[in-house]
């Protein structure tokens, strides 16, 4: 194997943590990617990777050295393109999480159209409303709903998702429909938390040109979108979701609209992936397809960035 092609295979299992993930990557054999790495290591006389039996990860002479690996397979790359020549398709494992809620009415309906331009891409797909460690878990990249946590990530805000305030007919006709933001604290919340906290995430509201938190008793308190919107629909509380999530209740007549007058607020649609200069050419495609697709819905609960 050239010089060339063991910093691919170098960066490959530095990107993934593992050899067997960098293998499928790369559509090789396991043999084969150990062997790029233990010949490009006695080549450089220097040892690039620790090996567990769990995870893979760079020693500080393998940090050196995987940007400046990164760095010239950039250039060959460009080289290669230097006067219009198309260059490698991306291609290998793709690893992406997505929360419940847009998943059915926005991602997945559009993944046909991903996998036809890109038939080299081996995407796995994770459908889930609790946190992700990218790096534990050899995610790619997430797409999250709400305001962002400090983290070493970089987070691209897509869009900004319009939050409603609804209520089933059953709940409304047993204690009323609420007139005035204040009527809110008389009325039980179906709440929803995220993480290990079991803390419920405060509702916004618009308060002049800014926003405020209010806090709502709960009736019941879940983690997961599709068991936040059932319970809402059984009668159980008002919740505050994001528009897109229950357009097709509202339009049924199934959910109605609290305090439809009351201006929405609205929380950022995003996409997160470890900070690299140099990003894997499949995270790179996937998410510049997010934003394209996510620009070109025609809804008025989804609104530009």
């Amino acid at each position: 194997m050239d010089f060339l092609q063991q910093l691919r295979v170098f960066v490959a299992v530095a990107d993934n943590r593992s050899f067997t993930r960098a293998a499928e990557a790369l559509r090789a054999t396991r043999p084969t990617v150990t062997n790029a790495v233990n010949e490009l290591e006695e080549s450089i006389g220097a040892r690039l990777l620790h090996r567990t039996t769990r995870q893979t990860s760079l020693t500080s002479e393998g940090r050196l050295f995987y940007d400046r690996s990164v760095a010239i397979l950039n250039e060959v790359g460009q080289a290669r393109n230097l006067f219009g020549g198309v260059g490698d398709a991306p291609k290998g494992r793709l690893r992406v999480d997505i929360p419940v809620a847009i998943a059915k009415p926005l991602i997945i309906p559009n993944l046909p159209d991903f996998q036809a331009k890109y038939p080299d891409i081996d995407l796995i797909l994770g459908v889930s409303d609790q946190p992700v460690d990218l790096i534990a878990e050899g995610v790619d990249c997430v797409l999250r709903i709400g305001d962002l946590p400090v983290s070493s990530l970089v987070g691209r805000v897509l869009a900004k998702m319009a939050m409603l305030i609804c209520a089933s007919p059953v709940y409304l006709d047993r204690f009323g429909a609420p007139e005035t933001v204040e009527d809110l604290r008389g009325h039980l919340a179906v709440n929803y938390f995220s993480g290990r906290g079991h803390i419920a995430i405060p509702w916004r509201l618009p308060r002049g040109t800014d926003e405020r938190e209010l806090r709502l008793e709960t009736g019941i308190l879940v983690n997961d979108t599709e068991a936040f919107v059932a319970c809402v629909l059984a009668g159980m509380g008002l919740i505050q979701v994001p528009g897109c999530v229950v357009k097709d209740y509202l339009n049924s007549g199934e959910l109605v609209r609290v305090l439809p007058k009351l201006r929405p607020v609205h929380r950022p649609l995003s996409i997160m992936f470890p900070a690299r200069e140099h990003l894997a050419p499949q995270v790179r495609v996937f998410i510049d397809w997010a934003k394209s697709i996510v620009a070109d819905v025609d809804s008025p609960w989804l609104s530009p960035p």
